[in-house]
């Protein structure tokens, strides 16, 4: 049977134009999305690779009074430290060997509008101190001159690594990590969010059968069930990724079974789940709500606590589809043998030698 691809109605606003989903974990960050939009205050999005950040800092540019200024982008792991601070602030001629005019930075390019950090985690310590001016005070230096520039900017920026456990590593300074948690927005993984992949999947498949010139617009019902039913360690990115290639590989007009890779189709196991009576998806999401909302050292540590509780149970659940075979499990949890006995033997948990 082919499954109805039929837009499913949102029970509270309509979703933000752009962003594909009407279930209730996308609901809740449309409406903070709205909500923050119309003010000036600093936003931290926090979400595994592939949610959908981008879309969400695009989304908050467009629906404020900034709209009419610039919106731009900048990738903070993609740049070496030296090329990263140029990037931002900009440099005069003759500052490094290069630089053979004067050039404005992302920061200058992006007044009166938006400016949004992706990967904010990657900055070094020495970048952090001119990011930490730049939103206290509004003004920087470009590399190399003694002219300060002020700019009058919103500060978006992104992670998808937990913040502060980087500051308790003190690898990411504690005075910026306030500054740019101001309006914390937790963006939910695909799997915490099930209800939108049939919507996700509409809206994929017809913007590569339009750009394939195509005609897959249909799904077949055990191909949206094992989409469904797939935990997506690359969220919709991967989704995208999947459903691009179906169109690329079908015959006919129909996405079927055939045409998804192994692991969508249950040739490797879930890591989600419950177990012991715990459900992972959701453990996992309070963790992440609990964790950017603490603001006390009480709170942290219970959220330390928390983390540990979710890091045992996916150990666990992982032990008991490999068998309880090492090599098996520590190459499913993407760590290393070593790391994996040393957390079996901090949490006391019990596994089969390799063979």
């Amino acid at each position: 049977m082919t499954h109805p691809l039929t837009k499913i109605p949102s029970a509270g606003r309509p979703p933000i134009s752009g962003l594909i989903g009407s279930g209730p974990a996308m609901e809740a960050v449309y409406q903070l999305t709205r909500k923050v939009a119309q003010t000036n205050a600093s936003v931290l999005l926090l979400g595994e690779t592939g949610t959908g950040k981008e879309l969400i800092a695009t989304a908050i540019h467009r629906l404020s009074a900034r709209s009419g200024g610039p919106f731009v982008r900048v990738n903070c792991g993609a740049l070496s430290e030296s090329l990263l601070e140029s990037e931002l602030f900009g440099h005069v001629r003759g500052s490094f060997t290069g630089a053979v005019n004067n050039r404005a930075g992302r920061f200058e390019t992006a007044h009166t509008g938006t400016i949004f950090l992706d990967e904010i985690n990657s900055t070094s310590l020495y970048l952090q101190v001119k990011l930490l001016r730049v939103l206290q005070e509004r003004e920087f230096e470009r590399v190399g001159d003694t002219n300060t520039i002020r700019v009058d900017v919103r500060v978006i920026a992104a992670s998808n690594r937990n913040l502060w456990e980087e500051v308790q590593l003190e690898k990411f300074r504690e005075d910026l990590y306030w500054r740019l948690n101001v309006v914390p927005i937790v963006i939910p993984p695909l799997r915490m969010r099930r209800e939108d992949i049939p919507e996700l999947v509409q809206f994929f498949l017809k913007h590569y059968s339009d750009e394939n010139e195509r005609e897959v617009l249909r799904v077949q019902d055990e191909a949206m069930e094992a989409l469904q039913d797939y935990h997506w360690p690359g969220n919709v990115r991967e989704l995208q990724n999947y459903i691009e290639r179906a169109v690329a590989m079908a015959e006919g007009d129909e996405l079927t079974t055939d045409l998804l890779p192994g692991a969508v189709l249950g040739k490797g196991e879930r890591l989600t789940g419950r177990v012991r009576g715990v459900d992972l998806d959701t453990l996992v999401y309070e963790v992440v709500q609990q964790g950017i909302h603490a603001a006390t050292p009480e709170e942290m540590n219970l959220y330390g606590k928390i983390v540990n509780r979710v890091e045992k149970e996916l150990i666990v659940q992982v032990l008991q589809t490999c068998g309880g075979v090492q090599t098996k499990a520590a190459t499913r949890l993407g760590i290393n043998r070593n790391t994996l006995r040393s957390k079996l033997q901090e949490y006391n948990l019990e596994a089969k030698d390799d063979v």
